[in-house]
């Protein structure tokens, strides 16, 4: 009993409003805005966001900004009512129209999300506002201007449009402000919480585009050095820099005298390479990905994000500023060249599958004089195990022709795709032709059964796929991987 009193204390205690079918469109529909997270009680996701959507709704209270949930085990007919097919799923309602949430799971975020959605796109700002303004969130860009109607207020709304998810835009045509900020319209100055806390537009500004500013703003909204996780690494994913990682023990007595000593680097290379420091116990598995073989830490990589390349540091060196600054320095220069992870060669091929790995891909599927029809699959992926029976009976049917086709599988998770390769794998399983004389990859597209796979080969190849005739003394000519061509390498 006592334990039942406590829960219900718990469940009135809350700032989160719990919405059942009854209660839905009344509670949504006629507020300005409204967050509502659909979840599954046995959800882990679910569990991990709990707190910090109590804290926000919390903290959102006194800014009249409603955060509600629904349980999806209780309420079923209410969540397949709104298509929800996953948990959490979280949709930011204003006046009953839906949008879904786009930003991170964590208190502070859900704060700021949610209080960029409740202002306009671009904040009048005077006096009694601009210093709370200011103060509001991490990144916040104002323009003075003499009036609205000015250049380059309008540019600089299209961007407030554009990105008010992103970043809070205010606007202010006060002199008292102007005067107390000591710039001279028109002017539009970013105010941050990291790095150098106010930055104004450097460039002409009359003429100035809404590129111009979301170029600059962009540029500027990437912290020299921060901690990427989950949360923001979209931010990341999203610039064209590569991303220079510091892997890192969080519980480790050095752990801030390294990110001291990389931040001098990381702000020479700023413009042309991000830094960020990771958490090397939770993102273990991250750091195999890009090629850390040892968990061995501190650890320093850099990572092409276009070409999905990875430069790791020798982990047998130690991470110092004069480490990563030699690092980097050639990365950005070319010299380096990136480290491919793969599968040992096999010593034999005992299947008329072709069993490919990084090491040999550019010799054995940019071979001229053959076809080569590659499966890239993952190990774990349930759509490739029941792919497999039918990928050997394709490669059975050609088996007596390897000198003029290939059939291949390749396990994409374990093997890097060279740089000559114009594509990256995104999903399993893939698969690619590609005909003989050419380096164009077909994908294909249709269902996997055997007949439209022969379909597809049998359209596509620009071989005979007919056995050749083997005149009286002469060898059968058989598929050698060391008669092939060589080139470079991309990833996944």
């Amino acid at each position: 009993a006592v334990a039942f009193a406590s829960y219900a204390l718990a469940q009135d205690a809350s700032d989160v409003l719990t919405l059942t079918t009854s209660d839905f469109s009344a509670k949504v529909d006629n507020e300005p805005l409204i967050l509502v997270e659909f979840f599954a009680p046995w959800c882990g996701h679910c569990k991990a966001l709990a707190p910090h959507y109590e804290e926000a709704a919390t903290a959102l209270k006194d800014k009249d900004i409603k955060l509600a949930k629904v349980d999806c085990v209780d309420q079923a007919d209410l969540c397949q009512a709104n298509g929800i097919q996953g948990y959490p799923t979280l949709r930011v309602y204003k006046n009953g129209t839906p949008s879904d949430y786009q930003g991170p799971r964590k208190a502070d975020g859900i704060i700021s999300y949610m209080v960029k959605q409740s202002l306009p796109a671009v904040t009048e700002l005077t006096l009694a506002n601009i210093e709370e303004f200011k103060a509001a969130d991490k990144f916040v860009a104002i323009a003075y201007v003499s009036s609205a109607t000015d250049a380059p207020a309008v540019a600089f709304s299209q961007v407030a449009e554009t990105h008010r998810e992103d970043f809070l835009f205010g606007l202010s045509t006060d002199q008292d402000v102007i005067a107390a900020e000591a710039v001279t319209p028109p002017a539009v100055v970013v105010y941050r919480s990291f790095d150098e806390p106010r930055v104004a537009y450097p460039y002409p500004i009359l003429d100035a585009k809404p590129e111009d500013f979301e170029e600059w703003m962009a540029d500027l909204s990437i912290p020299v050095i921060d901690e990427v996780s989950s949360d923001n690494y979209a931010v990341y994913a999203s610039s064209t820099k590569p991303l220079a990682y510091v892997f890192l023990d969080p519980t480790a007595e050095n752990k801030e005298e390294i990110i001291a000593s990389v931040r001098p680097v990381a702000e020479e290379y700023k413009s042309k390479v991000n830094f960020v420091w990771i958490d090397a116990i939770k993102f273990g598995d991250h750091a195999k990905a890009l090629n850390l073989q040892e968990p061995k830490w501190p650890s320093f990589v850099i990572q092409d994000l276009e070409k999905q390349l990875k430069y790791p540091l020798d982990q047998s060196k130690d991470v110092s500023a004069e480490s990563v600054k030699d690092w980097t320095k050639q990365f950005v220069s070319g010299e380096l060249k990136p480290e491919l992870k793969s599968q040992p060669i096999p010593a034999v091929q005992d299947e008329s599958v072709y069993n490919l790995v990084g090491k040999e891909f550019e010799e054995v599927v940019f071979d001229d004089s053959k076809d080569v029809f590659v499966e890239f699959y993952a190990s774990w992926c349930g759509h490739c195990k029941r792919l497999k029976p039918t990928w050997d009976l394709l490669a059975d049917k050609y088996a007596s022709v390897k000198d003029q086709i290939i059939v291949a599988k390749m396990e994409a998770t374990e093997n890097d795709l060279p740089p000559s390769v114009p594509f990256r794998v995104a999903g399993f399983p893939t698969l690619k032709f590609k005909p003989a004389g050419s380096r164009d990859f077909l994908d294909y597209e249709g269902d996997r059964s055997f007949d439209s796979l022969v379909a597809f080969v049998e359209e596509h190849s620009k071989n005979s796929l007919e056995p050749s005739v083997v005149l009286e003394g002469q060898a059968q000519t058989h598929f050698s991987a060391g008669n092939a061509s060589a080139e470079k390498h991309d990833e996944l």
